[in-house]
């Protein structure tokens, strides 16, 4: 019934800082999975190490390997990579890892703006593949992951113009909470609640084509929930350009983990949203925008 668009795994599960809860494991996802009715995830390795110890890209596609037709991998390439050179030719190591059967880039969470150069220079060689990149999108520089934009996107708005054969799957506190007006700046860390007051995030769907909605994590699933019936309004006018996901970042099976699910079933078992959107957003978009 489900396809996640947004999945971590790390072949041996651990902690990256104090406090936090290790992250799963592919065969961890699965069982998950075989309980909820997902049929297959797209699998992000974490390469941003500013926050995050760099996850190999073989990583990801071993796990694809060990799981046929469960995971979809994407390979993740730091943008200053290879040489320290806002010029280097990253398109011939992409290459190599979508003959391995790579399907996109993702999770691009570095700590730079979308203006430095060496994320052009990403921009470049991904735009040059026409693949989909899932980003993370970050509200500030340090102590914080996902590339870093201001109050109203501006960033994303003029990168999405310079390379229009690029699809941005965008993700993240900071890129959800512009669903609606910010009462705050500080908001955009966070989850907002309350009515939505057509913000940003909307505007720039209908702007440009080439962005797509990754609802996964609770940024997404806040996105929706928080406003009901601009959510049905939401899903109708963007069905074709908005994916389920989840983003589990430990063991699955916490309380928050089908809270997206459980409200997309509630919207259609209403009639709020109708089966073809359902669809779409659960699988179909996954399945058309990645030629699975």
């Amino acid at each position: 019934m489900f396809i996640d668009i947004h999945a971590h795994a790390y072949r041996k599960p651990f902690f990256q800082s104090t406090g936090r809860k290790p992250w799963p494991n592919p065969d961890q996802l699965i069982e998950f999975y075989d309980k909820h009715e997902v049929e297959k995830a797209v699998l992000h390795p974490l390469i941003g190490p500013e926050f995050y110890l760099p996850q190999a890209n073989e990583d990801i596609l071993e796990a694809a390997e060990r799981f046929p037709g469960r995971f979809i991998p994407f390979c993740n390439i730091h943008p200053k990579a290879m040489f320290n050179d806002p010029h280097t030719d990253l398109l011939d190591v992409f290459k190599q890892y979508r003959d391995a059967g790579c399907k996109g880039v993702g999770e691009v969470i570095c700590n730079m703006s979308f203006f430095d150069p060496f994320m052009t220079n990403l921009f470049k060689a991904i735009e040059a593949l026409e693949w989909p990149m899932t980003i993370h999108v970050a509200h500030r520089y340090g102590r914080c992951y996902g590339i870093y934009d201001e109050a109203g996107l501006p960033g994303l708005d003029e990168t999405l113009s310079r390379f229009p054969k690029m699809k941005i799957f965008a993700h993240s506190q900071t890129f959800w909470a512009e669903i609606g007006q910010l009462a705050l700046p500080a908001d955009r860390a966070g989850y907002p609640k309350g009515k939505v007051v057509e913000g940003a995030v909307p505007k720039l769907f209908r702007k440009h084509p080439n962005l797509y909605g990754d609802l996964s994590a609770g940024s997404g699933c806040n996105a929706l929930t928080r406003d009901e019936e601009y959510a049905v309004k939401f899903l109708n006018e963007f069905q074709d350009r908005l994916m389920f996901g989840i983003d589990i970042c430990s063991a699955p099976g916490e309380p928050h983990h089908t809270a997206l699910m459980e409200f997309l079933k509630k919207l259609l078992a209403e009639g709020k949203i109708s089966q073809s959107v359902f669809n779409k957003v659960a699988r179909e978009n996954a399945i058309r925008l990645l030629n699975l």
